[in-house]
């Protein structure tokens, strides 16, 4: 990671066409746990997310609505603020690319890289899949269609556009690449982007008729333009932090830590890159690629009705049970499955059965007794170094494995020792360890499920220390 004492970290914004999924909250949630780590270790962060609000499905979904696009955008934009409420999220900062000061920052961005000589206006035909909003080769189809949107039909783009010069930068981000090896995490996702670059890059559009296509930012000095989704959408991680501006506090944090998942690589990765060099912006910043969540199986898809809205499921179950479950049983860089069946048994088998019965049983334990268990914070917060260790390679699953680890062998002391059947120095000896042990599982968990955390530390204070309702009850 970075290594200095401010840093930034970002998401990917969420394009509002339709409600948020479980397969956004897995990256909202990861990105989350770094950065509460991060304020663990002392440093000062700045957390963005926010949403990505022009393009064209957005502009057909306003119209199928009958509603005006902004008032449509102001609408799903609340629905994703909401998560932070629901999923307990800690960033400092929602940007909406619908911003007055985004909107300034991008027509800026547009302008150094046009100064650049690396925005030309031609005429073009290319295909074009609208879930993605991106052009598509006959290589990227399977049977003409999208594999990502196969329920949509590809459209034909027939127009004059401005293009971006992405072929020139093809030996500068293969040079960057090499001077940065731990840009992208994981290594497969590092070497599949370095292959798509070394096979040779093509020049893109840029930009759209604004009488075809009126829903976004005005290019500079062609009122007949609007700069392309992708283009403006990519220029919130400058403008966040205060690009072009306010330069003293976009020193201050960048470069960035972002989260992308698997299908954002390219754009990511090597479009975004390109247009940074362009607009002459140096970026050391690492990427974190995730997989896809899918759900019985399938990928979460509208039209297959199988999309997971992770606020119902926090309504239900309670917000550290989502988050324990997509930090702990979805594979960082692979896909993984979600179904309510397996949810559930790791509900009542890791959280009721695990850490929920290992607190409530202590605190009993310790109820009972007339000791004190005096509070000492020097002692107690302390981050274990193999959790630092995985979460700076961003294996949330391997971290929570460790703090598990230390649940199971807590509760393994207390049924050895028995302390039920003790008194004297020997019980407040067993009961000292075991209270010790809880208040160090409690601070390492403060990043995965800070509630939890919390109510853990605050019964577990002392001096003395009360039975308390049981954190996760089991369900039925």
């Amino acid at each position: 990671m970075i290594d200095k004492k401010s840093v930034y970290i970002t998401t990917t914004l969420p394009y509002v066409n339709s409600d948020p999924h479980l397969g956004f909250a897995l990256e909202i949630t990861q990105a989350d746990t770094v950065a509460r780590f991060k304020r663990q270790e002392g440093f000062d962060v700045f957390f963005n997310f926010g949403t990505d609000e022009h393009g064209l499905k957005i502009y057909q979904k306003a119209l199928e609505q009958g509603k005006e696009t902004q008032t449509y955008v102001d609408e799903y934009a609340e629905k994703f603020d909401a998560l932070k409420k629901a999923l307990n999220l800690s960033y400092n900062n929602f940007i909406r690319t619908t911003d007055p000061h985004h909107i300034m920052a991008a027509r800026g961005f547009w302008e150094r890289c046009d100064k650049n000589g690396d925005i030309y206006k031609k005429n073009y035909k290319q295909k074009y899949c609208v879930g993605c909003e991106l052009e598509k080769t006959d290589s990227e189809l399977i049977e003409n269609k999208c594999p990502l949107h196969p329920n949509r039909d590809i459209e034909i783009i027939e127009e004059e556009n401005y293009f971006f010069k992405f072929s020139k930068y093809q030996q500068p981000l293969l040079e960057f690449y090499k001077k940065n090896p731990d840009f992208v995490v994981p290594d497969g996702k590092f070497s599949e982007i370095r292959s798509f670059v070394e096979g040779g890059l093509q020049d893109f559009s840029i930009s759209r008729i604004k009488n075809k296509m009126p829903w976004g930012i005005p290019v500079p000095n062609d009122p007949e333009h609007v700069m392309f989704v992708w283009f403006d959408a990519l220029v919130n991680y400058v403008s966040a932090i205060g690009w072009p501006d306010d330069m003293k506090k976009f020193d201050k944090w960048w470069p960035v830590v972002q989260f992308a998942g698997k299908d954002n690589l390219r754009q990511q990765t090597a479009t975004w890159q390109a247009m940074l060099m362009s607009a002459g912006i140096s970026n050391s910043k690492q990427i974190f690629i995730h997989g896809f969540i899918t759900v019985n199986g399938q990928k979460i898809s509208k039209s297959l009705g199988n999309t997971i809205n992770p606020i119902d499921v926090v309504k239900k179950y309670g917000t550290d049970p989502v988050r324990y479950y997509l930090l702990s049983k979805i594979n960082p860089y692979d896909d993984s499955d979600f179904t309510f069946e397996k949810f559930e048994d790791v509900y009542n088998g890791d959280l009721a059965n695990g850490l929920g019965n290992l607190v409530s049983r202590c605190a009993k334990l310790c109820e009972n007794s007339s000791f004190d268990f005096p509070y000492d914070i020097s002692i107690y917060h302390i981050l274990d170094k193999k959790i630092e260790v995985s979460l700076n390679d961003y294996r949330f699953d391997e971290a929570l494995k460790i703090v598990w680890t230390k649940v199971a062998e807590t509760d393994k002391y207390i049924n050895e020792n028995e302390p039920w059947k003790l008194e004297g120095d020997k019980l407040k000896g067993v009961l000292s360890s075991s209270v010790e042990s809880i208040r160090h599982i409690a601070y390492n968990l403060k990043s995965f499920l800070p509630e939890t955390a919390e109510k853990i530390e605050a019964q577990f204070k002392g001096p003395k220390i009360k039975s308390d309702r049981s954190l996760f009850p089991r369900l039925p």
